[in-house]
């Protein structure tokens, strides 16, 4: 797609911009930007939109995400709750690929570095022992000073580099096609499927959002995601189902339902199809973390 295209706001006398930002929630439209985007999640947990990728985001977790690459972080909807105690928390450095010359990365040493932003273009999730160490580099660039601030950058973006600890997250078939007239639209589907998830969308109900006809609805949003939209509903309920897993509070079977299943066997399947896990599986995979697991019913 080619959603709405953000202006980066850089201090002239700097490179490239980094910055900490407490917010009541993360910026909730589908967008781009011809910089390279690496954000580190301080607070705030949701559902990110990266290419034709949607997943949940959590607290620690750390991404980049290539130049030009439609992306949209949807935080939880307490988050627009008008609540003061609630902020979520960001660390994000915006940077060109070029930004230190046009011959920077065609050295030969620099080949991983040129091969990492080839992979960005799809947006990576950074996890494991890269993760806690890019989230230090991040720590210390928000105070650098000088030259030291491209050396910290250049630090993480070799770590990432040679790092297995990296997914990439928007598949190759996924294109960056849509005009601007269209970016609203999208919006528009994406904030009435996740506000109205729990309940079962019709044809005629989600093109009445689009201001199309429900023949061309289906042609339309594939054409736009490179999915279908009953696809992309299913993705947005098991992603709801994930965040009431972690967080531990309900049965598996309340769950189910709260995330607008009618049927507890395909609830099961569609959660293993997308998550590669069952329910009870995804919610032992946190246990640790989030406490001790429930009975499965």
């Amino acid at each position: 797609m080619k959603p709405q295209l953000l202006k980066v706001s850089t201090d002239p006398m700097l490179s490239f911009s980094v910055r900490h930002d407490k917010v009541p929630y993360f910026f909730p439209k589908w967008h781009y930007h011809t910089e390279l985007e690496l954000m580190q999640i301080k607070k705030g947990s949701g559902t990110h939109f990266i290419g034709d990728n949607i997943a949940r985001f959590y607290e620690g977790d750390i991404f980049l995400i290539g130049s030009n690459l439609p992306h949209y972080w949807r935080c939880d909807e307490c988050y627009f709750e008008n609540n003061p105690e609630l902020k979520a928390e960001a660390t994000v450095t915006h940077f060109l690929p070029n930004f230190w010359g046009p011959q920077f990365l065609e050295l030969p040493e620099n080949k991983h570095i040129k091969d990492l932003f080839l992979k960005a273009t799809k947006g990576i999730k950074i996890s494991g022992t890269t993760n806690y160490r890019i989230a230090d580099i991040l720590k210390r660039l928000l105070v650098a000073k000088s030259a030291e601030r491209i050396i910290l950058l250049m630090q993480a973006l070799h770590l990432i580099g040679i790092s297995k600890d990296i997914e990439c997250l928007a598949t190759s078939g996924f294109e960056n096609t849509c005009n601007e007239m269209e970016t609203e639209r999208i919006n528009d589907i994406y904030n009435y499927t996740i506000n109205n998830f729990d309940k079962k969308i019709s044809l005629e109900e989600i093109a009445a959002v689009a201001h199309i006809s429900p023949n061309s609805f289906c042609r339309y949003f594939k054409t736009q995601t490179k999915k279908t939209f009953s696809q992309f509903s299913m993705e947005i309920k098991i992603g709801n189902a994930c965040k009431l897993l972690i967080e531990n509070k309900k049965s598996i079977s309340s769950i189910c339902y709260e995330s607008g299943f009618n049927n507890f066997s395909n609830f099961n399947r569609y959660f293993k199809n997308i998550t590669g896990k069952s329910p009870l599986q995804y919610k032992k995979t946190f246990a640790k973390e989030y406490g001790e697991v429930e009975s499965e019913y």
